[in-house]
């Protein structure tokens, strides 16, 4: 699964979707909800999605496997390889499939009290992001949504 295949490309801006959020959460604290695959299964996907993760070794080289189950009852499997594992200011991974394939930075920035959380999307074709970008982009908001409620239950904002 490693390899310099999986390497991060070079930016290319019509190939690229890029989501942020400000959560009033220190990085390491937004940066825990992901590392931590019973946090990250609550909140992983857009609205009405559930998780099963099969596998989750969060280290460079280290495999993620998830199967996203949809509110109409289809389960959608997923595998990505972590990149970079960076706590608690980067993570990134490159998604393998099988719906496509596309590489995650996410960066975790203090900003005041809290973390400017952005996730930039780099896909394989301008095509793919033409066909799936605006979903992605609903589909993310509705992610840092539903990490922003699991973040309220367990820890308190910064004030």
């Amino acid at each position: 699964m490693s390899g310099t295949e999986n390497s991060l490309p070079a930016p290319a801006p019509d190939c690229t979707v890029v989501s942020e959020r400000f959560l009033p959460f220190a990085p390491a604290t937004v940066f825990a909800a992901f590392g931590d695959p019973a946090k990250l299964a609550c909140w992983w996907g857009p609205a009405g999605f559930t998780n099963t993760i099969q596998e989750f070794n969060l280290r460079p080289g280290g495999a993620w496997r998830i199967t996203m189950h949809g509110p109409g009852g289809t389960d959608y499997p997923n595998e990505s390889e972590f990149l970079e594992v960076t706590p608690p200011s980067r993570l990134v991974f490159v998604h393998l499939g099988p719906m496509h394939r596309y590489w995650m930075t996410m960066t975790f920035a203090p900003k005041g009290a809290g973390t400017h959380l952005t996730w930039h999307m780099q896909f394989e074709t301008a095509e793919e992001v033409a066909r799936i970008g605006g979903f992605i982009a609903k589909a993310n908001q509705e992610n840092f949504d539903r990490l922003s409620a699991v973040l309220s239950k367990i820890d308190q904002p910064v004030r």
